[in-house]
C-alpha cells in the first residue's frame, strides 16, 4: 500500500470515529474529488479493533502536540506546491487555489452529473462554456462535452484550445452565467488555464468518435493547432513509454477483468509489456483470459482503457510513476 493510500485510509477511519456531525463539518471544506476518495475508502474499510483506533488517535494527538501555530501566506504555499508538483502543475493549481472565490460559481457543477451540468450551461455563449469547462476536472469536462451537439462541441473545444488565460471580466461572466455573485478583486491577474494541453486533456475523455470529429473540425480551422492538440493527447498506447517499475505500480491497482477488456483493444507490443511486468503465473492466466474472452464492444474497451489511464494519471500526480508526454519533455 502506498503512502497516499495509507493516508486516505487513516483519514477515512478517523472520520468514521468522529461521528457523522463532526465528520460532516470536515467534509464540507473538501473538494468533490477528495470527498469521493474518502467515501470510497470508508466503504472498503474492514472492521478495526479498538487498539487500531486508539493508535490512530494517539498519532493525531502527538502530531498536534508537536505542532506550533501555523500560518501560511501565499508565498509559502507557492514554494511548497512548486517543490512538490513542479512549476507548471503548481502554477495551474495556484491559479485556482489563490483565486478560489472568483470561480465559486462553478463549484455546484462539480457535484452534478454530466447530463445535468450540460443542460445547465448548453445555452450559454460558447466562450462562456469553454471558460466553465477549463475549471472542471478533465474527465468531467469531457463527459459534459459529449452531451452537446457536434457543432457546439467543435466550437467549444476550439475555444478551449485557443484560450491563453482568463481575465477577471471573463470570470465575472462565468459566475453571472451560473447566477453567482463575484466577490473577488478587480486587481486579479490572468489565470493560467486553457490552451492546447487543456484541450487535449479534455479530448482524452470524450470517446473516439467525438474525438475524431472535433479534431477534424479543428484541422479545418488550423491544421497546426490540430496536430499540436493530437501531440499532447495521452492515450493508452502512451503507456509504452512508462518504465517497467511504473507499469508494475499501475497493474497493482487495476482489476483483472478491467485489464483483460482493455488489452483486447491493445496492440501486441502493449500486451507484451504488460505480460513481462507480471509474474509468470499471472501472465499465463492473463493470456488464457484474453484467448477465452469473446468479442468485446469497442465502447467497453475504450471505457476500460480510460479507467486505467485515470489510475496512471493519479499515480503520476502522486509522484509514484512518471509518464512521458508525446509533446516534448514535459511530464503529465
Amino acid at each position: 500500500m502506498s503512502d497516499a493510500e495509507e493516508g486516505i485510509n487513516k483519514a477515512a477511519l478517523l472520520l468514521l470515529t468522529l461521528g457523522p456531525d463532526e465528520a460532516a463539518d470536515i467534509l464540507k471544506h473538501m473538494s468533490p474529488r477528495e470527498v469521493q476518495k474518502l467515501g470510497l475508502a470508508m466503504t472498503r474499510l474492514t472492521p478495526q479493533g479498538r487498539e487500531v483506533i486508539e493508535a490512530l488517535i494517539n498519532e493525531v494527538a502527538i502530531y498536534a502536540a508537536k505542532s506550533s501555530p501555523v500560518q501560511a501566506d501565499d508565498e509559502k504555499i507557492r514554494i511548497m506546491l512548486t517543490k512538490a508538483l513542479g512549476d507548471e502543475r503548481a502554477a495551474n493549481l495556484l491559479s485556482r487555489v489563490l483565486q478560489g472565490s472568483d470561480t465559486a460559481g462553478i463549484e455546484s457543477l462539480k457535484w452534478m452529473d454530466a447530463a445535468t451540468a450540460a443542460d445547465l450551461i448548453k445555452n450559454e455563449h460558447p466562450q462562456i462554456i469553454a471558460t466553465i469547462l477549463v475549471h472542471l476536472e478533465f474527465d468531467h469536462a469531457g463527459e459534459i462535452l459529449k452531451h452537446f451537439s457536434e457543432r457546439q462541441r467543435n466550437d467549444v473545444l476550439l475555444r478551449i484550445a485557443t484560450l491563453d488565460g482568463v481575465q477577471p471580466t471573463a470570470l465575472k461572466e462565468l459566475n453571472e452565467a451560473l447566477t453567482r455573485v463575484l466577490s473577488g478583486s478587480t486587481q486579479l491577474k490572468k489565470t493560467s488555464i486553457g490552451g492546447v494541453r487543456h484541450a487535449a486533456d479534455i479530448l482524452n475523455f470524450v470517446g473516439s468518435a467525438a474525438e475524431t470529429a472535433i479534431l477534424d473540425n479543428v484541422r479545418e480551422y488550423d491544421p497546426d493547432l490540430a496536430q499540436r492538440i493530437l501531440d499532447e493527447m495521452f492515450v493508452f498506447d502512451n503507456l509504452m513509454d512508462v518504465d517497467d517499475r511504473g507499469i508494475q505500480t499501475i497493474l497493482r491497482e487495476v482489476q483483472s477483468d478491467q485489464l483483460v477488456i482493455a488489452l483486447k483493444g491493445a496492440n501486441p507490443e502493449m500486451r507484451e509489456k504488460v505480460f513481462k511486468n507480471m509474474s509468470q503465473r499471472a501472465a499465463e492466466m492473463l493470456r488464457e483470459d484474453l484467448e477465452s474472452k469473446g468479442p468485446v464492444r469497442l465502447s467497453e474497451v475504450e471505457a476500460s482503457q480510460k479507467e486505467i489511464l485515470k489510475i496512471a494519471r493519479r499515480l503520476a500526480e502522486e509522484g509514484q510513476i512518471v509518464i512521458g508526454g508525446k509533446g516534448g519533455d514535459d511530464f503529465v
